[in-house]
């Protein structure tokens, strides 16, 4: 994959995940005030469970930032779509659906299961 599509793809995931960010950031803050406004009381435990949903993803989003720097990192040192786990080549199709893939499929599926 060429230097500048890769910019492109991992920008736009930067983009959406910077969105997705501010628009949490303003779900968390206006919540609870649009329940109050509407019902005249807020109902505590949904406030908390919606809380503790909105920092799950916000810390997935966090997590999803350092992959985008990750990527950024590969991009300028020229190893973008190599596998960081045995250098073998990351499929373009791949890329092209998740830009920041830093293994190969099946990589990352017995990644994954370790983690299980």
């Amino acid at each position: 994959m060429k230097d500048l599509r890769a910019r492109k793809l991992v920008a736009a995931e930067r983009t959406r995940i910077d969105a997705a960010l501010g628009e949490l950031g303003a779900g968390i803050r206006d919540d609870g005030a649009l329940e109050l406004q509407q019902t005249g009381e807020s109902d505590s435990g949904s406030d908390l469970a919606s809380e503790m949903v909105d920092a799950a993803m916000v810390a997935d989003l966090h997590a999803e930032l350092e992959a985008v720097g990750r990527a950024e990192e590969r991009i300028s040192a020229g190893t973008f779509g190599v596998s960081v786990e045995s250098g073998r080549r990351i499929p373009v199709a791949r890329l092209e659906a998740a830009p920041l893939a830093e293994r190969t499929l099946e990589e990352q599926r017995a990644h994954e299961d370790e983690g299980r």
